[in-house]
């Protein structure tokens, strides 16, 4: 069937003149999750991650995606015909390499400027140009091809509350034109959904797991306009918006208003962050002002409302998957649970707390050999039995009225070898050394990851993705500008931590065909002390989950490092015992115990 949809793809191509075509994962707004609608790049590969570029040519086709998603991609590329290339790796093919090496004498570069990045597609442009190649950027060729593609959902949009949001839409778009005074901007471009659905203080359904809204805005001084499709805008809305001083207008408008744009005007616009289409719409001689969007680093530092809800959210979080670990460590030996019976058993949970909104990701519930797969998914075809003699990876997370939150713990179920053991506690050590560090203003999450991986390292060992991202507030599980990772993304410049910025930790070590362990936690960065060396920073660790004592090695961990997770599980037990039953009580009492 893929080998079919491709060739019909080189059909459109040869019609259009096109040599190369590349199909990213994003939508028109550089979403990293996306709605059936625009899952192309899955339609035409069969792959199914969330991160990945299929480039197509006549003669062959391959996916470049990054570690987290190397085994996946490699299962689910067999027989299509596909080649994986391994981004990171050493002599791994470029991209933009590949491209330039494929352009024909004849045929053009092509894709669909509306989700193509405009980093991105600036580079393969560059490319095209190099071979004197033109760029076919107008034409949906997969769209083309494809048959009874689902349509964009059209959920309506609502308003998130003063008493979630802690900061009404006025003061935010005041804020966002005194950085636009500061950098001489006549008008700021938003595209990405999280800023924009953070800025107006409104909440959406367009993409699964992520409560936001397919649109675009433009500020200036004297104006701003919501481009936005009028079948998701109720009156309501519209005039709790205009309230505020913003105009609704149709949301393809974009396009027109941004090439009315006059010469000398100076357009903030975040490459990183708007289309291809949107950049190239703006005509000759308006300056770009390329920085990070003005609301990125904003709605990265939680203001006091927010923080205080969060900290709700992570109390209802902790009783829900405390009351989850207490089933699946006491019912596997007893009945049949199998990874999706699992998930819906703490989705179940979660649906018993208040103000539950729906699960923030996909709830990855791994067993055995799966959890050696970072991103996996149950299907009912992949779907096994949860029993005893190996771990039990959890990753989760739910949305709340009161925030979002990110979960990750390793269960042990029945006996599992000292080596898998050593292996977990290494995974708890580099966990407890990022949760527990003290540092100065200043410092940058590329500043402290390798407290995360040293004991890792040490024995010679690494994971293959990011320890820790930020998340948003009743927005997506993945948030930036801050993180903990030891390498830069190009394009990207390493954030410096801010008290309020909330940032998971999340360590793992991954054995292919055998196991997988990961542990995280989220942390909210907090002043600590002031003195003559300058502002101590700090974390204050929000989740409340109890992490599974049945993996530890005592004798690998110092003194300190049992201080720590002791400290933890007290604050634990305190915090979570009041809201459970009594045999659930007793359970976490015995697995908060101190070692």
């Amino acid at each position: 069937m893929i080998r079919e949809r491709i060739e019909k793809l080189r059909e459109k191509m040869r019609e259009a003149g096109v040599s190369v075509y590349v199909i990213p994962s994003s939508d028109f707004h550089g979403s990293e999750y996306v709605g059936e609608h625009f899952r192309a790049r899955e339609y035409l590969s069969g792959f199914t991650g969330s991160a990945g570029t299929l480039i197509v040519t006549l003669l062959e086709a391959g996916l470049w995606t990054d570690g987290r998603y190397f085994l996946q991609a490699e299962r689910q590329l067999l027989g299509s015909g596909i080649c994986l290339y391994r981004m990171g790796e050493d002599g791994t093919e470029k991209m933009e390499d590949f491209i330039k090496e494929r352009l024909t004498d004849e045929g053009m570069l092509g894709f669909d400027g509306r989700v193509m990045g405009a980093y991105q597609a600036e580079e393969l442009v560059k490319r095209a140009k190099e071979k004197k190649r033109n760029v076919l950027m107008t034409r949906d060729l997969v769209g083309e091809i494809w048959e009874e593609r689902p349509e964009i959902v059209n959920e309506k949009v609502w308003i998130l509350k003063a008493c979630y949001a802690g900061e009404d839409t006025g003061s935010k778009i005041k804020r966002v034109r005194e950085r636009m005074k500061e950098e001489g901007a006549d008008a700021c471009v938003l595209a990405s959904l999280c800023d924009i659905a953070w800025l107006l203080n409104v909440r959406g359904g367009d993409i699964p797991c992520v409560p936001v809204v397919m649109s675009y805005l433009c500020i200036k001084m004297d104006s701003c306009r919501w481009y936005v499709r009028k079948e998701v805008i109720s009156e309501g809305v519209r005039a709790y918006v205009k309230g505020y001083g913003v105009e609704v207008q149709e949301y393809e408008k974009i396009y027109q208003d941004l090439e009315e744009m006059e010469k000398g005007e100076r357009v903030w616009m975040d490459k990183r962050n708007v289309n291809y289409r949107l950049l190239s719409s703006l005509k000759e001689g308006v300056c770009v002002i390329d920085k990070p969007n003005p609301t990125e680093f904003m709605k990265a530092v939680k203001n006091p409302t927010e923080i205080q809800n969060l900290k709700e959210a992570h109390r209802k979080e902790g009783i829900a998957f405390t009351k989850f670990m207490y089933w699946v460590k006491n019912r596997a030996k007893k009945e049949k649970i199998t990874e999706l019976s699992a998930a819906a058993y703490l989705k179940d949970r979660r649906a018993e707390q208040g103000h539950y909104m729906g699960d923030s990701f996909a709830s990855i519930c791994a067993y055995g050999a799966h959890g050696a797969v970072v991103h996996y998914e149950a299907t009912k075809k992949s779907d096994v039995q949860v029993k005893e003699g190996a771990f039990f990876l959890v990753d989760t997370g739910g949305h709340y009225l009161e925030g979002t939150t990110d979960t990750t713990r390793t269960l042990v179920l029945g006996e599992v070898n000292k080596e898998q053991k050593k292996m977990y506690t290494a995974v708890l050590r580099g966990n407890l050394h990022l949760a527990y560090a003290k540092f100065l203003s200043g410092c940058t999450g590329y500043s402290l990851d390798v407290l995360c991986r040293e004991p890792l390292w040490q024995m010679g060992m690494d994971y293959k993705h990011g320890t820790g991202h930020g998340v948003g507030y009743y927005l997506s599980v993945h948030e930036g500008p801050n993180a903990f990772r030891w390498k830069m993304p190009e394009h990207e410049s390493a954030a410096v931590l801010e008290a309020g910025m909330v940032t998971t930790d999340e360590p793992g070590v991954y054995i292919e065909g055998e196991y997988g362990i990961r542990m995280e936690q989220e942390l909210l960065c907090v002043k600590g002390e002031k003195n003559e060396y300058g502002q101590f920073l700090e974390f204050e660790i929000l989740t409340l989950t109890p992490i599974d004592l049945d993996g530890v090695l005592i004798e690998e961990m110092t003194k300190t490092e049992r201080g720590w997770l002791n400290q933890y599980h007290q604050r634990v037990y305190r915090e979570l015992s009041p809201y459970l039953e009594e045999k659930e009580r007793a359970w976490l009492k015995e697995y908060t115990r101190e070692i």
